[in-house]
């Protein structure tokens, strides 16, 4: 019976080695491209540099603010009014602080000033640039046809997500909407972009109804929706749901949520895909209803075609579309990016004279949905059978156990020579290498790699797997059913003496890979 719920490009997955290229999602230390790098520096070499790190600790200070002055906020939101933070000092600090600004239909924003967007591209925009990168990346392997050509980025800020998506979707992009309230982050967002050849049709607009003002009703679809670290600096719940009920609308096909690795911004991630999840299985059950009535003479064949984009699933980071399981749980779901800092972040960033390390580590929550319904796919491990390490060392011939010492020690030709970098300030060992904004030997590399389907039998690692001895422990989220409508979070051991081919697997999985099932 599983053979015959397999599809055609299936087989290519029933081997160890497919297994392990598809579970990887993970990616590497981040090199923020040579292009963004540049463009950063010749955006900061235009601006007043007195007290740049002063305001750098200024923005990291508001941010903090914001934090612990959520819940506060949301109980005293009210429409079309300007909200003080309760806790903010005085003086020139107080001077200094964001103040979140409501305007009209639930369309919520930051106000930041000159100073503040400049300590936000110096310090914040490479690490968001890299969460956006990681998570396109991953939407562009599970879904390998997929090629946007219209994008909605929603609180777009300097277009940290612009410069990622032409990074994954080099060719396909030819217009983008970009919504952004600060008239400063659209001033940045447009000098970073200066002097780039291949730009797609660009648009900025102040808000979402100004966005659905200014475009037909007919144009309003997009391919692609992102919205990334603009949630969480929305007080209310409330409004949070009017505006990923927006967003949603203007998806026409896959919709990215992004936001920060804290509790709260896992808290945000987790409501908005259960919003859209039930909103869309209501729409679900009410077409269902109204196709249940004696059928009309005439046919509507555009009312047909609508229906097959009913429904949504959830392309990552979940393996299901059920209740998550780490709701009500003192656990939340999040992943970490490292990346290489940037000269302005190494000058910038630094606390009290000392030097920072040379890379940091962005944690981020995510979930990407897609319209329609999840394609039911055959799991990995169907009809797969491993050997235990009893069985193949039984299999092993003799000649198989004869030992090459020359191999087993490589000689001083054969040694890399470790490059000392450094703490430059102007350039990077990478910038060699790279030549544009693409990295075109990836690009190739990954096109011939085997990718995971949508079905329900690959699993999600959340945390870092445990490696004890021969065994390796990994706490996986899970579809518990073929149709991927419930899922479960447990940990999984592997050990080398019942399945040696995936505990070699598991040993190289990292946080955020996938696992089969």
């Amino acid at each position: 019976m599983a053979a015959a719920l397999l599809p055609e490009m299936a087989p290519r997955l029933l081997t160890p080695e497919t297994l392990r290229t598809a579970a990887k999602q993970s990616q590497g230390i981040h090199l923020v491209p040579l292009s963004l790098r540049r463009a950063i520096k010749r955006y900061l070499r235009d601006q007043d540099k007195a007290h740049m790190n002063r305001k750098v600790l200024m923005l990291s200070a508001s941010f903090d603010r914001a934090k612990g002055t959520g819940a506060e906020l949301a109980a005293a939101a009210t429409r079309s009014a300007l909200l003080d933070d309760p806790n903010a000092p005085s003086g020139a600090e107080q001077r200094a602080a964001r103040w979140k600004v409501r305007s009209a239909y639930g369309d919520t924003g930051l106000r930041y000033r000159e100073d503040e967007t400049v300590a936000y591209v110096a310090s914040r925009m490479p690490a968001i640039h890299a969460a956006c990168h990681r998570v396109l990346r991953e939407v562009r392997r599970r879904l390998p046809e997929f090629a946007p050509a219209k994008v909605l980025d929603f609180g777009a800020g300097p277009s940290s997500a612009l410069w990622a998506m032409r990074a994954v979707w080099p060719k396909s992009i030819e217009r983008v909407n970009l919504v952004e309230p600060s008239k400063e982050m659209q001033r940045a967002g447009q000098s970073l972009l200066d002097n780039l050849r291949g730009l797609p049709l660009i648009h900025s607009y102040d808000s979402i109804q100004e966005l659905n003002r200014n475009i037909e009703k007919h144009e309003r679809g997009h391919d692609l929706v992102i919205s990334s670290y603009a949630l969480g600096e929305i007080p209310s719940l409330n409004d949070r749901i009017t505006i990923v009920r927006q967003l949603w609308d203007l998806t026409s096909d896959v919709l990215v949520l992004l936001e920060p690795g804290t509790p709260q911004g896992a808290k945000i991630i987790s409501q908005m895909r259960s919003y859209i999840l039930w909103m869309e299985k209501r729409r679900c059950r009410k077409i269902e209803k109204s196709s249940n009535r004696p059928p009309s003479n005439r046919k509507d064949i555009v009312s047909q075609e609508a229906s097959l984009k009913n429904g949504s699933f959830v392309v990552a980071p979940c393996p299901h579309d059920g209740k998550c399981p780490l709701e009500n749980s003192d656990k939340y779901c999040h992943f970490v990016q490292r990346l290489q800092r940037t000269s302005s972040q190494r000058v910038y960033k630094r606390s009290k004279g000392v030097p920072l390390r040379g890379f940091e580590d962005e944690k981020f929550c995510y979930v990407a949905l897609r319209r329609g319904k999840r394609p039911e796919e055959a799991w990995p491990l169907d009809g797969m059978k491993f050997e235990t390490l009893k069985e193949r060392r039984a299999k092993r011939k003799p000649e198989d156990l004869i030992i090459d010492y020359e191999e087993q020690f490589p000689s001083e030709e054969d040694e890399e020579v470790p490059v000392d970098v450094g703490d430059s300030l102007v350039s990077y060992a990478s910038d060699e290498h790279e030549l544009s904004l693409f990295h075109d030997s990836e690009e190739a590399e990954e096109e011939q790699t085997i990718h995971a389907d949508l079905g329900g039998g690959w699993g999600r690692i959340i945390y870092s797997p445990i490696r004890r001895g021969k065994q390796v422990q990994m706490d996986v989220c899970r579809a518990t059913k073929r149709d991927a409508s419930e899922g479960v979070f447990e940990r999984v051991v592997v050990t080398q003496s019942k399945n040696p081919t995936l505990h070699f697997q598991a040993r190289r999985s990292l946080w955020g890979d996938l696992w089969p099932f």
